[in-house]
């Protein structure tokens, strides 16, 4: 039996965050969608993956050795790429026959399929798997009780749940990084520090509400204070003065100052200056000018309507920030509303608040528009940003960056 984790029809709907990346790429709690199903599998089953097909070169040369977009084997289990995997799921999932789905809600958790059945045409795996066909002609077995991505906003929303969750994934109270005498460590039970890891002079790391990781390598810079369920994954920086807290999550490489609350950063973002973020979603290469700041509470305290691609969507959220895609930046003093969706590869700059809805590969105010950006520049700061973090822009990246320009709503007129 070959286990295939698959993108659905759905992944439309948490665009532009997956414009890069499979939708198990997404990130919530301590963890990518994709961790998260390597972690319920492992010595279960392997895992292979579909995903679009302008991605897969990409995902394929990041990843030796995965099987992409390919079948081998007759016998099919899936399992869809929107959900936060747990055990459960494995457990559930492989003990299915031939013919049978789990649904939750009408929607496609896992299914057991011959390969014709899922590739009458010929021998290639459809771009999105069309879970509504599939799952008609299969005997349903309604469940409950999973999580599962299905709007931009969702990986913000279960943030907080999931980062108490993976507190078992730390081990609480080992110290194998540097600390330097005059920081402060109180619940040090709480706190574990990674191997290479450095906190600095005066820095605060308060677990009495929660718990603190510090991964392998990261540095704690003088003065800043962590607290209340926060992590800093391997090779990222807290710097100096900042306050971090209430379930923080800063991905590999990345770097985090000024006042963050509540939200993601993707690896290799850039949000080291002062400026306040809150209940935001900040994908990789990400670059917040200073004094960037976002709200991420009305003033009337209802809750925060989105504007995405020319959709009004009611998010049932009193509390959102930014969401922003990857390769996208701000220039300093930036403003943003709340629940302001930012596009892939946008660059934001001029007095006042942008829009709600900022497109992707566009650059201005916003006011009276954005502007379409030329992907032979785009291309090239990106790749500028990239080697500032060692790390080389391959062909298969630049062939996805540019196919992603084509596929990603045009740039409108103010929304």
């Amino acid at each position: 039996m070959q286990v295939i984790v698959f993108e659905d029809e759905k992944v439309a709907q948490l665009m532009p965050l997956v414009g890069l990346k499979p939708v198990f790429g997404l990130f919530s709690g301590t963890m990518s969608l994709k961790e998260r199903f390597e972690t319920s599998a492992a010595g279960r089953v392997p895992l292979t993956w579909h995903l679009r097909g302008h991605i897969a070169p990409w995902f394929s040369e990041s990843h030796p050795g995965a099987l992409v977009n390919a079948v081998v084997d007759q016998d099919l289990l899936l399992l869809n790429g929107r959900l936060v995997c747990d055990e459960r799921v494995i457990e559930l999932a492989s003990g299915l026959q031939t013919g049978q789905a789990v649904t939750q809600a009408g929607t496609l958790i896992a299914c057991r399929v011959n390969a014709a059945d899922l590739m009458p045409a010929g021998d290639l795996l459809p771009d999105l798997i069309d879970t509504t066909a599939l799952s008609g002609s299969m005997a349903c077995i309604e469940s409950s009780g999973f999580l599962l991505l299905e709007h931009i906003w969702d990986p913000v929303a279960l943030h907080p749940e999931l980062m108490r969750r993976d507190c078992s994934r730390f081990r609480p109270g080992c110290r194998e990084g540097e600390v330097h005498p005059s920081a402060v460590l109180v619940n040090p039970e709480a706190i574990s520090i990674g191997q290479g890891a450095v906190v600095m002079a005066g820095a605060v790391l308060d677990a009495s509400e929660g718990y603190i990781h510090i991964g392998k390598g990261a540095v704690v810079e003088p003065q800043a204070v962590l607290m209340q369920n926060v992590v800093l994954a391997p090779g990222s920086r807290a710097k100096i003065a900042a306050r971090i807290y209430s379930n923080v999550y800063v991905g590999c490489g990345s770097k985090a100052g000024g006042e963050i609350e509540d939200s993601i950063i993707e690896p290799f973002a850039n949000k080291q200056h002062d400026g306040f973020l809150g209940h935001s979603y900040i994908s990789a290469w990400c670059n917040l000018g200073a004094a960037t700041n976002t709200s991420d509470l009305k003033n009337n305290y209802s809750k925060v309507g989105l504007v995405v691609a020319g959709r009004q969507l009611q998010t049932g959220l009193q509390f959102l920030g930014l969401i922003m895609g990857e390769h996208s930046k701000t220039a300093i003093g930036s403003l943003f509303n709340t629940g302001t969706v930012v596009g892939t590869a946008a660059n934001i700059f001029g007095a006042g608040m942008p829009p709600k809805y900022v497109p992707s590969f566009s650059w201005g105010t916003g006011h009276p528009a954005f502007e379409a950006c030329r992907i032979d520049q785009v291309v090239e700061t990106a790749r500028r940003v990239m080697e500032r973090r060692r790390i080389r822009m391959s062909p298969a990246y630049e062939e996805m960056f540019r196919k992603a320009s084509m596929l990603e709503p045009a740039t409108e007129a103010t929304l």
